[in-house]
């Protein structure tokens, strides 16, 4: 089975505090709200301490034009890129140039150009990588890019490929929008980037890569589903959707889900010792332990990235399984699964094996 050789994780240089994020958005809010004080009680409850951004915070005192701010996300998706890849390949001791493939996750802007081509470009990638970027998975992408690089990796023994996600939540701010879902986005959403090598059979042997096995994967897209996440698009640029019910869509479906999913692979709940779970915020890591028969330190790792780092969409749900590597937790033998939601409204599962 093809092998994880290595993550790696990145983040913008500006910090900024819970209790800072409330101050701004009650004063943004409060002219246009009459129940400002009443939804700031979202930011005590999203168990998030602090968040990296790429901009200073006096950035969003201002309306930004769309130009604007795909020029900061081409920049910054392709600086962050650029550090995870890099990263990746000395973590695993090989050189960039024997990368064979590029899978590039995004969701919070739009190059043409892709980035992944840019990336390649900074870093002198091979001239015949195989490159794919895909746009437009969100939260669910981190665990979506992971199970393509594990379709292609099966596919080609010697392949070694770079997953990298990226976003840039924080400047798809939508000023001028005065809904409860930017007032929520605002306490919740961040930037970063993860990046995977993944590594085929062969390739994995000869670079004794020393990650996880990856099994299996399962992608799953519920109909009539297609307004619970996504962007609106306007002038300005992307403005966040996003429902309250995702907790109680993983109460519902999570469960008979995953439940199929490992069935298929022959095992239950009792043989899963790691959960890699998207931690969207804290009422969705709490639907994950109400609805999945879990150990009681089951979403520890989870919840940590969320206090740190905020919901970065597709890159947060591997800065959680670079935890869990870094914990040294996992035993030879056993099983973890990832897991990520998203538009579509969809769920992607990826079975790996120490």
């Amino acid at each position: 089975m093809p092998k994880i050789a290595a993550v790696t994780t990145a983040v913008p240089p500006h910090v900024v505090l819970q209790d800072q994020a409330r101050t701004f958005a009650e004063r943004y809010f409060r002219l246009h709200r009459r129940d400002v004080e009443r939804l700031a009680a979202v930011f005590e409850h999203t168990g998030i301490e602090k968040r990296h951004i790429c901009v200073p915070s006096d950035w969003f005192e201002a309306s930004r034009s769309f130009e604007e701010k795909n020029a900061l996300y081409i920049d910054w998706a392709t600086r962050l890129g650029v550090d995870v890849v890099r990263a990746g390949a000395e973590k695993a001791g090989v050189p960039t140039s024997e990368i064979t493939h590029i899978v590039f996750v995004s969701t919070t802007g739009l190059a043409t150009p892709s980035v992944d081509s840019r990336i390649a470009n900074v870093l002198g990638l091979s001239p015949h990588i195989v490159r794919t970027p895909i746009w437009g998975l969100g939260c669910a992408g981190g665990a979506s890019g992971l199970s393509l690089a594990y379709r292609l990796a099966k596919g080609d023994p010697q392949a070694l490929i770079a997953l990298v996600c990226v976003e840039l939540c924080s400047i798809t701010f939508h000023f001028g929008d005065f809904s409860k879902s930017n007032f929520v986005a605002t306490s919740l959403f961040a930037d970063g980037a993860a990046g995977v090598l993944v590594a085929g059979d062969e390739r994995a042997a000869s670079i004794q890569a020393r990650g996880p096995a990856i099994n299996a994967s399962l992608s799953t897209t519920w109909p009539d589903s297609l307004d619970v996440m996504g962007w609106n698009f306007d002038s300005v640029g992307m403005q966040v959707v996003f429902s309250r019910a995702i907790p109680q869509i993983v109460q519902e479906k999570a469960r008979t889900n995953c439940g199929k999913f490992l069935s298929s692979q022959g095992l239950d709940f009792d043989k899963i010792d790691h959960f890699v779970a998207h931690p969207g915020g804290a009422k969705v890591i709490e639907a994950y332990q109400e609805a999945l028969p879990l150990r009681p330190c089951a979403m520890t790792h989870a919840r940590t990235v969320l206090r740190d780092y905020g919901n970065m969409s597709s890159p947060t749900v591997l800065f959680v399984l670079d935890r869990l590597l870094d914990s040294g937790a996992p035993k030879d033998g056993d099983h973890a699964l990832l897991t990520a939601l998203g538009p579509g409204f969809s769920s992607e599962q990826v079975l790996l094996q120490f």
